[in-house]
């Protein structure tokens, strides 16, 4: 695997700064087109609790329901050129993630352990589509153990170059020969089947289920997240901009974080996505 490459305090920043010019455009062909986002996760976070940015975080991520990402989707191309496009695995045949991505032009970031990889690789802020799951409990644990294989399979085409233990690295070169256009192709007809308009819960299907990730939830909230908290949003400061927020951030934050005022201690402060190599232009480098 590839080394880490700590970056400095100014080019963290400046990698932040970026990623906010994304965010800028993204608001911007949203609120024209009355399309609903939240920043979400810990962006959200950052904007409830630091009014923009938690210091040491380095992505952004926004979330959608399913209805409007299609609909972000097909007006993509209203987003500035010079600046930024819209990556997904519709719109870029080597891409192999579940969501789609911003991507700032005239840039890359590589993330460790990816360098074999030949999506279109600069910096990123994240465009999380939530789906509908099913209303009952058995069903969605069905579900969840059907989305982590599809997961298991797409992570192989990486893990076959960085995994270090012998037995799951077997595992991975097995499931590697299976193609990713396969797996998107199965994950495309389960996102088709989702849709259920009185359906009142979400996920971000290829992820680690919500009640998971971060506190483990109870089982029968562990699978999906109430679909209002990505509804129902209002205007946030964010850094020098406003963004969109889940107005239900209280119960959201509280969801996946649990006293998410509290900062975590300096030696849990690590960034989320470590990178082997980047460049970032000319962008910002006079901070």
């Amino acid at each position: 695997m590839a080394e880490k490459i700590d970056l400095t305090g100014k080019e963290f920043r400046r990698l932040q700064l970026i990623q906010l010019d994304l965010l800028k455009e993204l608001d911007r062909v949203c609120r024209a087109n009355n399309i609903i986002y939240t920043v979400s996760d810990g962006s959200l976070l950052g904007a409830v609790r630091h009014k923009g940015f938690i210091p040491w975080d380095d992505d952004i991520d926004v979330s959608m329901l399913r209805e409007e990402y299609e609909k972000f989707k097909k007006v993509a191309n209203q987003l500035n050129p010079d600046i930024t496009y819209f990556q997904d695995h519709s719109t870029d045949p080597n891409y192999i993630w579940g969501y789609g991505k911003l991507r700032r032009v005239g840039t890359s970031f590589v993330r460790v352990g990816q360098g074999h990889l030949h999506y279109q690789d600069g910096v990123g802020i994240d465009v999380f589509p939530m789906d509908d799951v099913p209303n009952c409990l058995f069903r969605r644990m069905i579900q969840d153990f059907k989305l982590f294989m599809m997961r298991k399979h797409l992570y192989a085409q990486v893990a076959i170059k960085n995994e270090k233990k012998k037995f799951p690295l077997f595992l991975y070169k097995i499931m590697a020969k299976k193609s990713p256009h396969k797996v998107l192709k199965r994950f495309d007809k389960m996102v088709k089947k989702s849709k259920n308009d009185n359906n009142k819960e979400v996920r971000l299907y290829l992820y680690q289920a919500p009640g998971k990730q971060y506190l483990k939830q109870p089982l029968k909230h562990r699978y999906s997240m109430p679909k209002s908290w990505f509804k129902d949003v209002m205007d946030m400061p964010f850094e020098d901009m406003i963004v969109k927020g889940s107005k239900e951030y209280d119960a959201y934050m509280t969801y996946m974080y649990g006293d998410y005022m509290t900062p975590l201690a300096e030696n849990k402060r690590d960034p989320h996505a470590p990178c082997e190599s980047y460049d970032f232009g000319h962008l910002y480098e006079d901070i």
